[in-house]
């Protein structure tokens, strides 16, 4: 008997099929997906669907109909009737220490022309979130009704928000499962649970930053190429060019981590304000170059690179991002006078080195849970985030230092977290003797799918 012929409409045929093997059809997905939402799939359910599909995996066929399904459960935006005069266009990033791209790249993709809707989230383990970094910033509202959403995309070029509630509903439903079940690794349901969203803010080109290294979630080069690829192929099958940029994350991306630090970061950089970090400044100018290039606003990699240096020279990207942060409510007065309107630690002291050498390293992991531990990140959902706390002015793999020297500062809410913060540092770094050969970081960028 066939597969058509044994499955009925109800949740445990489907993931009966599935546990042995088979493969799902499109109707039977969204099927699925719309008993998720509506409560007629029971969690026990979810959680049955969401192990059968990490042992027996889905084809690409399948994590396409998941993900359009996942993005039909909910508000779909569309961009019709609004007065948009360029592409449609957003990144995403799987994550990582440092990572403060979006605040940077996002104004200036809209002052090159571009309109970028960004949906994105908050901190996840060792990791800074978007959402957290933007909260920073006094009065900015990052829930926000869809209507106005699009209205400061359309206006502006560019907004940054957190899902709500009508996008996507079924992914927030499915994720809370697998986190308790130990199936969140699956690269199929990862893939769905990121490309969905994307697809529901109504875009027409994306690159993905999918990280590598001790500081990514997936640490292994070879399975994070494996996600990439997985959700290149899903956003084109699902109609929406995409392409990928596999970046490093086993030395931290700035010079900063931490919320309030990392949006005072980014601002330095639109302003042209003192040494932009080298690593980060080749992320921000490979996903625009992609973006620009995939959008048709730049006809080669060398001209959407000068574009995107322009706009910044210029101030026109920081203009964007003051523009789009008053729209959405905030202290715009960020991007001119940051120190008077961030929240600033009571206590900042520098970190000395602990012995001489060279620093050869960072176990980033542990660099982005002495942020956690200072309260600049969550150890459960529900806690409270310190937007002041973090570390600035991390030095450079290569960088020699004598003990006792000054290696970075510390922005902590008290000195028993200060005290804190030193011990996680020193098991952190990665030394070399001063005679050994110069260490160098891993390269940056580290490869492009799609």
């Amino acid at each position: 008997m066939s597969d058509a012929h044994r499955t009925t409409g109800l949740p445990q045929e489907w993931i009966r099929k599935k546990r042995d093997g088979g493969t799902l059809t499109p109707e039977e997905i969204a099927s699925f997906v719309r008993g998720v939402v509506t409560g007629e799939v029971s969690k026990a359910q979810i959680a049955a669907f969401s192990m059968a599909v990490y042992f027996q995996d889905l084809s690409v066929e399948e994590r396409v109909g998941l993900t359009l399904a996942v993005r039909d459960s909910g508000k779909v935006l569309s961009w019709d009737g609004w007065n948009l005069h360029g592409p449609v266009l957003d990144k995403h990033s799987t994550g990582g220490v440092g990572d403060t791209v979006s605040l940077m790249l996002a104004p200036m993709l809209a002052a090159c022309g571009a309109h970028v809707p960004m949906i994105a989230g908050r901190g996840l383990a060792h990791t800074g979130g978007t959402i957290d970094k933007l909260e920073a910033i006094p009065g900015y509202q990052t829930g926000v009704p869809i209507e106005r959403f699009q209205r400061v995309v359309e206006q502006e070029g560019f907004a940054i928000v957190r899902q709500t509630d009508d996008l996507a509903p079924a992914d927030r439903i499915m994720y809370a499962t697998r986190d308790v079940t130990a199936t969140v690794e699956h690269l199929g349901l990862i893939t769905t649970s990121i490309v969905s969203k994307k697809l529901a803010a109504g875009l027409q080109h994306l690159v993905l930053d999918v990280k590598c290294g001790n500081g990514a979630v997936m640490q292994d080069v070879a399975k994070a190429k494996s996600l990439a690829q997985s959700m290149v192929d899903v956003g084109k099958g699902a109609g929406m060019p995409t392409r990928a940029v596999l970046t490093d994350m086993s030395v931290p991306l700035a010079w900063s981590a931490g919320n309030a630090l990392e949006v005072q970061e980014a601002v330095a950089y639109l302003r042209d304000e003192g040494a932009r970090h080298p690593r980060l400044h080749e992320v921000v100018m490979a996903l625009g170059a992609e973006l620009l290039r995939m959008g048709g606003l730049a006809a080669t990699d060398e001209e959407a690179r000068a574009r995107l240096e322009a706009v910044r020279d210029s101030g026109a990207a920081l203009e964007r991002m003051g523009r789009s942060i008053a729209a959405m409510g905030g202290d715009a007065r960020v991007v001119d006078r940051p120190h008077e309107v961030l929240a600033q630690a009571p206590v900042v002291r520098a970190f000395q080195a602990p012995r001489e050498g060279v620093l050869a390293g960072y176990d980033v992991r542990e660099v982005g849970m002495a942020v956690v531990a200072l309260g600049g990140g969550r150890t459960r959902p529900d806690a409270a985030i310190d937007p002041s706390v973090g570390l600035s002015r991390l030095p450079l793999v290569g960088t020699a230092f004598a003990e006792g020297e000054d290696m970075m500062l510390i922005h902590a809410a008290s000195e028993d977290a200060w005290n804190g913060a030193c011990m996680r540092l020193e098991r952190a770094l990665r030394w070399e003797e001063q005679d050994a050969p110069p260490p160098e970081a891993p390269r940056v960028i580290r490869g492009t799918l799609g």
